[in-house]
């Protein structure tokens, strides 16, 4: 079974780490063959998280060295796609492809780049990209019920839910936490902005120590001048580490369009580590967060204050919101059960365009 892997990124593209990469082995193990032919380098990726501007030279490259493969895709049994094969181009080379067959997956609502651009052109030119991508497709995997709907409207052969998710071994609860009360948040600088809406919440518990927020990723997106905020740098081999010294995990997001598209991935994140979590009640996030029983969701910056101080205050609620977190992991949310499930779509979708 020859597999052409197509991710966006190299291995510090969360995306492409997420829903690719961690994939290899179960599936390799399963009998796929994979040629790995990521598109954007992790040079890119530093660039774009350090706000510097693209270098076009560099994306010209990633684009022919990407015309390169397609060239060879009949070589493969099926093309496996990260969102589309060539960003802000037309849907031609996933037309082109449509002779050869190939799967599509979805973690955020990429579709709405293009059709709520501010640009007109952009939306006039590219908003429909997508959905074609989605038609053409023998099988599109989404990260929700959001993308699914997507597909479906746009008239997509066949359609699978797979959640975002980690690995059960490598992200494992701990009792070897500092002292104190600790709010933590894991991202990038790109989502870091999401914070601001809950930074009075998050202020109001630092002042006067009474708790410290650790945001690990957020780099210089976030310059708040409070000794108990404290921004850590994110490393793929710290970031377990980093979350196990949390005492909750949040997620703010506003209630927009794209956001809705997100898979809850940072949720997932903390509940593995056995943290409770605080959420915004936004897409997914509702499905994942069992109000009161894993964490809580808060719409406001009063219930973001509520819950975060009732954590704070309830140590023996942490511990039983973090268990309760833990076995939904455990249950739906683990590379463990979700690596099985897509070695057979993949299976299933050589085996109906073979057929």
């Amino acid at each position: 079974m020859n597999l052409l892997a197509l991710p966006r990124y190299e291995r510090l593209g969360s995306s492409s780490r997420v829903r690719f990469y961690q994939y290899y082995p179960a599936l390799r193990e399963r009998g796929f063959a994979i040629q790995d032919a990521p598109l954007l380098s992790d040079a890119y990726v530093r660039r774009l998280y350090a706000g510097l501007p693209v270098d076009a030279g560099d994306v010209l490259a990633a684009y022919l060295r990407r015309l390169s493969f397609l060239l060879r895709a009949r070589d493969f049994d099926l093309l496996w796609v990260e969102k589309e094969i060539l960003p802000w181009l037309p849907a031609w080379a996933e037309v082109l492809l449509a002779q050869r067959p190939y799967v599509v997956d979805y973690d955020d609502a990429a579709f709405h780049r293009y059709d709520l651009h501010r640009n007109g052109l952009v939306r006039g030119l590219l908003g429909k990209k997508i959905d074609r991508v989605m038609r053409n497709a023998c099988l599109v995997v989404a990260g929700n019920e959001y993308l699914k709907e997507r597909a479906l409207a746009a008239g997509a052969k066949r359609v699978e839910i797979l959640p975002s998710v980690v690995d059960a071994d490598l992200y494992t609860p701990t009792l070897a936490r500092d002292s104190g009360f600790t709010v933590g948040w894991i991202g990038a600088p790109v989502t870091a902005p999401y914070l601001e809406a809950v930074r009075p919440a998050l202020e109001m518990l630092a002042n006067g120590g009474q708790a410290e927020v650790r945001l690990v990723g957020a780099g210089k997106a976030i310059n708040w001048e409070n000794p108990s905020v404290r921004i850590l740098p994110w490393e793929e081999e710290t970031e377990v580490q980093n979350i196990q010294q949390f005492d909750v995990g949040i997620m703010p997001l506003p209630d927009e369009p794209f956001e809705r598209g997100k898979c809850g991935y940072k949720l997932i994140q903390y509940m593995a580590c056995g943290l409770p979590v605080v959420a915004s009640p936004v897409g997914v996030n509702r499905q994942i967060v069992e109000h009161g029983v894993n964490g809580f969701l808060a719409s406001n910056p009063d219930e973001w204050r509520a819950a975060l101080a009732c954590l704070r205050d309830n140590p023996a609620l942490c511990r039983q919101m973090g268990q309760a977190g833990r076995e939904k992991f455990k249950a739906q949310f683990s590379l463990q059960v979700t690596a099985p499930k897509l070695a057979a779509l993949l299976g299933s979708a050589m085996g109906e365009a073979g057929a």
